[in-house]
């Protein structure tokens, strides 16, 4: 079903749709002509659309998507180019995009991204946010801030070392080259790469439906505590693994697999 027919919620239309089915939450960065490029109002449809995702008790997991031949080229350079006052601008837009990025992050729900055509800059991020990514043949990843003076936003520059490595991340950035789907799956940017002529988002939605099928409240959990390990001690880690564990013993979920199990 669209989620747009709930009121207050996204719509199926916008720089950034959402549908719903089978327990599967569809966001779509919709600009296409644009190649995707986060402008505010892409920014804050894709930050609204996930948090309405994760106060939906009918959403078990995520896919994410990029409506057209591109996944995202980054930011819309065009529209802080054209701003009277760029630094003023270009400021609210990152710090805008970045709260879409971290909603996205912050998921309690598992969250596949398709991507294709190519992923630059801030799309970098925005695809980073994803914990099983599937890139189509062909797709090219490049770090672009420096090809206009730029530095990096959205948390890239805190994202992409845990992805590939500090050495590889610093390379990647300051030589500011693309590297195709085969050389992103070797550094772990991606998780899987589709023969040329498949859709990338048909292979990342079998695997969304997949979660969504299975234990998504324990697949959600766990990409939470597995993102919230960077930043917190080991201490507050096992804790925090402690406090959640046992919350999630009780809940139907664990209780009808925990059941079975013991049953065989």
């Amino acid at each position: 079903m669209a989620q747009g027919s709930v009121a207050g919620g996204p719509t199926s239309e916008g720089p950034v749709t959402y549908d719903v089915a089978d327990g599967v939450a569809h966001l779509q960065l919709n600009r296409p002509d644009a190649a995707n490029a986060l402008d505010m109002a892409l920014a804050t449809a894709l930050r609204e659309a996930t948090e309405w995702a994760q106060g939906d008790d009918d959403v078990r997991a995520v896919l994410l998507t990029g409506a057209g031949k591109r996944f995202c080229g980054g930011g819309d350079v065009a529209s802080f180019a054209a701003a009277e006052d760029q630094a003023t601008f270009l400021y609210a837009l990152a710090v805008e995009a970045d709260a879409a990025v971290r909603a996205l992050e912050a998921l309690s729900k598992p969250v596949v991204a398709a991507v294709q055509g190519a992923v630059a800059g801030a799309g970098l991020a925005i695809m980073l946010a994803a914990d099983v990514i599937v890139a189509a043949a062909g797709t090219k990843f490049v770090f672009a801030y420096p090809g206009i003076g730029l530095t990096p936003d959205c948390g890239v520059s805190w994202l992409l070392p845990r992805a590939i490595g500090q050495q590889r991340a610093l390379s990647f950035a300051l030589a500011n080259k693309p590297i195709g789907p085969e050389t992103a799956l070797e550094w772990g940017l991606v998780a899987e790469v589709v023969d040329e002529g498949v859709d990338a988002s048909v292979r990342a939605g079998e695997i969304a439906a997949g979660f969504a099928a299975g234990p998504a409240g324990a697949l959600g959990q766990a990409r939470r505590l597995l993102r919230a390990g960077w930043s917190q001690t080991r201490e507050e880690m096992g804790l925090e693994e402690a406090r959640t564990i046992s919350a999630m013993v009780t809940g139907d979920e664990a209780q009808g697999l925990i059941n079975a199990f013991v049953s065989r």
